[in-house]
């Protein structure tokens, strides 16, 4: 195998298996049903979910083409294809694909956020710390904006605030500033570069603790890259809407900035809205979902132990109980 040809692919371990096919399960056993697997990835949850369900049918959304590309071989290795669409979209684009499709409604939809096992696996493109890489980061390699860009053209306040706010990284200034300091020598092209930067400007006692010092840098860069907070928000309203009554979503976090949206649409759709005083709830301002999860679920001691990328995962679901008013 040459240096230019990808590195073959790990076994894929879908993250909260178990327990998102058990969610799911009510909404997607009837014949016709639709899944709409909105971060289609490897296919590891839709593939589990149409062996259960004969009947299902999948729409999977994805807008990394390789991911698309192993995803659909996947779902021919496994005889599903037939009853499986992949589509080539950002899953705030969930609308326009369902009204394309002819779909005015699903029954159940999955979320699995984050940087994807395939992405990870393969350095050259840039999500990883751990080795020498371009400095990408785009789920689409065609988007015009790459981590390069924002690290060498921001100014330090901006550099700044997307380190505090998409890394939650208390040193975010001083890595901001030393970030443009050095780009005046050179400009930033590679992984290695930046994480050797980084953990030099944090102070030697914090690299001590709480993993890679780059870490967080790296997270805020690829949320900031693939406006991954921007398109969550946008798109779980949509989800929702699209949700027959009786259909499912299932959403998987990998961090607190995710499941902070998550937990708030889900909640405000769980809450009656009967204005206080009146001697009988309003049937028009009852709840529209029903929460599936106490809190954000997190895999278990055996699952982290078996595959410890799911050590950050949380899972939270809801039911759809009425249209909204």
């Amino acid at each position: 195998m040459s240096s230019t040809e990808p590195a073959p692919l790990a076994v894929h371990v879908p993250v909260l298996l178990d327990r998102v096919t058990e969610l799911l399960a009510p909404a997607c056993a009837a014949d016709g049903a639709v899944l709409v697997d909105a971060t289609l990835g490897l296919a590891g949850h839709s593939l589990a979910l149409l062996h259960a369900h004969p009947g299902l049918r999948l729409v999977g959304l994805d807008r990394d083409p390789d991911a698309r590309a192993e995803a659909t071989r996947r779902l021919a290795d496994a005889g599903v294809a037939d009853r499986a669409t992949v589509v080539p979209a950002v899953f705030d684009e969930l609308p326009e694909v369902l009204d394309r499709l002819g779909l005015d409604e699903v029954q159940a939809v999955l979320f699995d956020l984050g940087v994807s096992s395939l992405q990870l696996d393969r350095p050259d493109r840039g999500f990883s710390y751990a080795a020498d890489a371009p400095l990408d980061m785009r789920m689409d390699p065609s988007a015009p904006r790459t981590a390069a860009d924002v690290v060498n053209t921001y100014p330090a306040a901006d550099l700044a605030r997307v380190l505090r706010v998409h890394g939650e990284e208390r040193f975010a200034t001083r890595i901001a500033q030393a970030i443009v300091r050095e780009r005046q020598r050179a400009p930033f092209t590679h992984t290695e570069r930046l994480a050797h930067l980084v953990r030099d400007a944090i102070p030697a006692a914090t690299r001590r603790t709480g993993g890679h010092p780059a870490k967080r840098t790296f997270q805020a860069l690829r949320i900031e890259v693939n406006d991954e907070l921007g398109v969550l928000e946008r798109a779980l309203p949509a989800a929702l809407d699209a949700l027959s009554v009786g259909g499912r979503i299932a959403v998987i976090t990998f961090h607190s900035l995710e499941d902070r949206i998550v937990k708030q649409t889900l909640a405000a759709g769980a809450v009656d809205r009967t204005p206080p005083g009146l001697p009988v709830p309003l049937p028009e301002m009852s709840p529209t979902l029903r929460l599936l999860t106490r809190g954000g679920e997190p895999p278990s001691e055996a699952e982290v132990a078996a595959n410890p990328r799911a050590a950050s995962a949380r899972v939270r679901a809801a039911e759809r109980t009425r249209r909204a008013a």
